[in-house]
């Protein structure tokens, strides 16, 4: 076994070269060299350090003796390690009968531990999405899709960069093995270049994925949510003129944002994804993306009361869409009667719906008690802290440095009702004067609640459609589906890796959005299959399940000197056995592969110790 350099094609005149690891092999009367894994055009490892590489592969392949004393180079070990593990994977044999063979129990070793159980649902879900001929047909080759696979279900198992998927890839995943690939050689760029690849084709792959979710669930096409949420940069961004300052849901007003856009069914499924400037106003962009949806005539939008300005539910109407959403009327109106709708958790709703004929509209009004709770808490809160406010500058008057001039009295009671969010309407404050004006004597407040807001009317809202002849429950029920929506941009955010972006291009940072929505699109249908046979859990807790599982090769010395390695799953605990029950998978992905190598001869190994002895780091001086 011996690493060398060849050339692998010309262009111009200049030479491209690869690295390739090669053995020798007797067949018939001749010699053959055979290539035993392509190391690609960018292997790192320096060329004094191959002899080094290749008897520390014997070594681990179990083809001689103890011969690498323990100085051995990091870089070195690293690399065999990884090298081993690709030939252990790619050069087995399939077991498909019994065999018995008489081994040495001491000499057992559990080399190369892969996770493989996300690994192997991710792969099933993509099977059922039918994503990787979908990949075909739009032209895209077998290494690409490949990578595009597995960053995919990276997402799924190590949510974070293209970086850490690099890693997770290489370092801790059976993933190439399940996709009978080779680890990829070179640079991470194999894996942005998918990705740029992958983004090129979005609304084809995004209209495929829902057509095939629609015939293995049998969806009806007739309720699209509609929302949008940000994540962050790190970095400045410069590069990308998507990257904008606006309004953090996460609080991160420190750096540029990207937002997406989600089109939803009511099952939970993406119909279409849109990223969108850090700036974008809500309001603006509902036209766009139902137009881009090319939504059918009559379809349910549902949304949030940020998205729902008057021009929004005109357009709507002209559009011939249906709609649902929460009125942005500023006075609340409380329900009357005795009607109520009951949440999942017990909680009683009381409703009053009111038709408006005229515009064809239906108004209902509602009033939770749980909500009640929550705006009692807020209201008291924010009014406290103005009346704080008000009481230090109150105080202030009579301390000999304390504020006293009127301008900048006023301007203090300005800034208190700007972060008063709201509770400054219900207070009259009164600034008294000296008689030159040149001094505020005293500040009062009188608290004065105004009708119909969240002071006097607390836990009340109002829903707004078009939907006149649907009764109280159906109304108020369909609306509570975008709380799933929310639920989506929670997962997508804390499960799946949406935040941060690092990439400083706008293509990288729209496919960093992209792959997270499609790891959803898997998870989600994961979701749906497993919650039919019984078992409703959140993807966390299915990944911690599904973690578990690990592939490994077991090393054996067999009484005849040879070495058997034998590369299987372990047996999978009972609720992830659940699962694949549930899915319909193998217990053992990948299934028991096995190979023997030869043992060396002794005077083999005396002359690669020699090698060695020559090739080892010298003391300096000498």
């Amino acid at each position: 076994m011996y690493i060398r350099r060849v050339i692998t094609r010309r262009t111009g005149g200049e030479a491209y070269y690869s690295v390739r690891l090669v053995e020798s092999r007797r067949e018939g009367g001749r010699i053959r060299q055979v290539t035993l894994l392509n190391l690609g055009s960018h292997f790192e490892l320096p060329e004094n350090q191959w002899t080094a590489l290749c008897l520390r592969l014997n070594q681990l392949l179990g083809q001689q003796g103890v011969l690498i004393p323990s100085e051995l180079p990091e870089a070195v070990e690293t690399t065999a390690q990884a090298l081993a593990a690709r030939l252990v994977a790619r050069t087995p044999t399939e077991v498909t009968q019994a065999e018995f063979v008489e081994v040495d129990v001491a000499s057992l070793e559990l080399l190369q531990p892969r996770s493989v159980g996300v690994e192997h649902v991710g792969l099933y879900a993509l099977a059922q999405l039918e994503f990787e001929p979908l990949l075909q047909t739009l032209g895209i080759n077998a290494t690409t899709r490949a990578m595009i696979m597995a960053q995919v279900i990276g997402r799924m198992a190590a949510p974070g960069s293209e970086r850490a998927t690099w890693g997770w890839f290489n370092e801790r995943s059976a993933l190439d093995e399940l996709l009978d690939l080779s680890r990829p050689d070179g640079s991470i760029m194999r894996l942005y270049r998918a990705a740029d690849v992958l983004v090129k084709h979005q609304a084809a792959i995004e209209s495929h994925l829902f057509a095939r979710v629609q015939d293995l669930f049998d969806l009806p096409a007739t309720v699209s949510l509609y929302d949008l949420t940000n994540t962050y940069f790190e970095g400045a961004a410069e590069a990308n003129p998507k990257a904008r300052r606006g309004h953090s849901k996460e609080k991160r007003t420190d750096c540029p944002l990207l937002t997406l856009g989600l089109v939803l069914d009511s099952s939970g499924f993406v119909r279409r994804s849109r990223v969108l400037a850090g700036n974008a106003v809500e309001s603006r962009t509902l036209a766009g993306m139902l137009e881009d949806l090319d939504a059918p005539v009559g379809a349910l939008v549902v949304m949030d009361g940020g998205i729902a300005t008057e021009a929004n539910l005109v357009w709507l109407r002209e559009q011939g869409y249906r709609y649902l959403v929460v009125s942005r009327e500023r006075t609340r109106v409380a329900p009357q009667g005795d009607a109520t709708v009951t949440t999942a958790g017990g909680e009683a709703i009381r409703v009053e719906k009111v038709v408006d004929a005229a515009a064809g509209e239906v108004r209902l009004y509602c009033h939770s008690p749980g909500r009640e709770l929550k705006e009692v808490g807020i209201s008291g809160r924010f009014s406290a802290r103005f009346e704080s406010g008000l009481q230090k500058l109150a105080d202030g008057l009579a301390s000999p440095r304390g504020a006293k001039r009127p301008e900048v009295i006023h301007e203090r009671i300005g800034k208190l009702k700007q972060r008063s969010f709201g509770a400054a309407q219900h207070y009259a404050v009164t600034v008294q004067t000296d008689p030159g004006q040149t001094k505020v004597t005293r500040i009062s407040w009188e608290k004065k609640p105004v009708a119909g807001t969240m002071l006097t009317d607390p836990g009340v809202y109002c829903l707004r459609s078009n939907e006149t002849d649907w009764d109280e429950e159906r109304l108020w029920r369909t609306y509570m589906m975008l709380t799933d929506l929310e639920s989506v941009f929670r997962s997508l955010k804390s499960e799946l890796g949406l935040r941060p972006v690092y990439h400083f291009k706008e293509g990288r940072g729209d496919s960093h959005l992209f792959i997270s929505v499609l790891a959803y699109q898997c998870v989600q249908l994961l979701r749906r299959q497993l919650k039919g046979k019984g078992i409703d859990l959140g993807w966390r807790n299915l990944r911690d399940i599904l973690s578990v599982q690990q592939r490994v090769t077991a090393r054996f010395t067999q009484k005849d000197g040879r070495t058997l390695l034998v590369r299987k799953a372990t047996q999978p605990e009972p609720k992830l056995k659940a699962i694949y029950d549930a899915l319909g998978l193998g217990y053992l992905p990948g299934g028991t592969k096995k190979t023997r190598q030869l043992r060396t001869l002794s005077f083999l190994n005396s002359t690669c110790s020699a090698t060695w002895e020559f090739l080892k780091p010298q003391p300096s001086g000498l």
